[in-house]
């Protein structure tokens, strides 16, 4: 006889996408668990201004809106557990969601662990972590008011995160490996009108330097190999972002970058496990992206629990 499973869904990650879900299974009447790592929210508590978000017309701050999200989805009945995923065993009917401290057990399960911020992997990066080194300027830009700081990276986030930064500091020198921006045409043009903003272009951090917090950045500019050093009080890195997918090698297919392969159900190889927002291959890392997903993966599971006589 098989072994009741605790839960009908276990979500994995309570960001967007994650308790996008968790409202959708618990509207549902599914009992439901998110299991989050660090807080509720995902990447939107790092985000100081969110304005493409649908029904919020003047804007929302990302932790607002998380907190939004988290009563929304606690209001229904999910549950929110603190705890870090080591491994899945999935295989079966029973599906086994195992942490460091607890093995959960579900009819269904949602992967929308998320991602988390590349980095630069230069002398002093680990060093100044906290004293000058930070990956969120909206968790750490008050640290820096009236200072210079310096912004590595040329995508939205580069961008969107410096922009914040110019209502604290006193200037914003992003240096970025190309001779063009990978932003979004707007955030580009925020940038360059914002006087705050300056430019070092075709060039790479190669070391972050201080006396107890960062004082200057060594930058290499890849035409003609010319070190310079540059004086700064802070140094806040965004160079790409990568799925957390530790837990489920081996046992969800991936794809070359670790991105959970699923369908346009949100399906993985699986049956029964279903994965969303920033985890999944071809994500956009758009917050709207990641709550469709989420509600993808939530009907998803509720059919698969409803139409499978093996998880009853």
């Amino acid at each position: 006889m098989t072994m009741q499973p605790e839960y009908d869904v276990v979500i994995i990650g309570a960001g967007a996408a994650g308790l996008a879900s968790a409202i959708y299974t618990t509207r549902a009447m599914l009992k439901t668990l998110v299991i989050e790592r660090q807080a509720a929210g995902g990447q939107i508590l790092y985000t100081g201004d969110i304005e493409n978000y649908p029904g919020f017309p003047n804007g929302i701050g990302g932790p607002e809106l998380a907190s939004h999200f988290e009563k929304q989805a606690t209001k229904f009945g999910a549950e929110i557990a603190y705890g870090t995923i080591v491994k899945l065993d999935v295989g079966g009917a029973v599906k086994r969601v195992i942490g460091e401290e607890k093995v959960y057990t579900a009819k269904a399960v949602i992967i929308a662990s998320g991602g988390e911020h590349n980095k630069l992997g230069v002398p002093g990066e680990e060093e100044y972590a906290g004293r000058g080194v930070s990956y969120c300027a909206t968790c750490d830009g008050n640290f820096f008011r009236n200072m210079d700081v310096t912004v590595v990276g040329g995508g939205d986030a580069a961008l969107d995160e410096g922009l914040y930064l110019t209502r604290l500091v006193k200037s914003v020198t992003l240096v970025h490996r190309r001779d063009e921006l990978r932003a979004s045409k707007i955030l580009q043009q925020r940038a360059f009108e914002n006087p705050k903003f300056t430019f070092v272009w075709n060039s790479v951090v190669e070391g972050i330097e201080g006396n107890g917090s960062v004082d200057k950045v060594r930058v290499r500019n890849l035409k003609t190999g010319e070190v310079a050093e540059r004086d700064t009080s802070g140094v806040f890195i965004y160079i790409g972002f990568h799925p957390i997918n530790d837990f489920m090698r081996g046992v969800i297919d991936l794809d070359p970058a670790g991105h959970a392969k699923v369908n346009l159900e949100m399906k993985t190889n699986v049956p029964g496990v279903f994965a969303a927002g920033d985890v999944r291959t071809f994500s956009e890392r758009q917050l709207g992206n990641a709550v469709g997903d989420g509600i993808a993966a939530a009907i998803s599971a509720y059919k698969y629990i409803t139409d499978s006589k093996d998880v009853h």
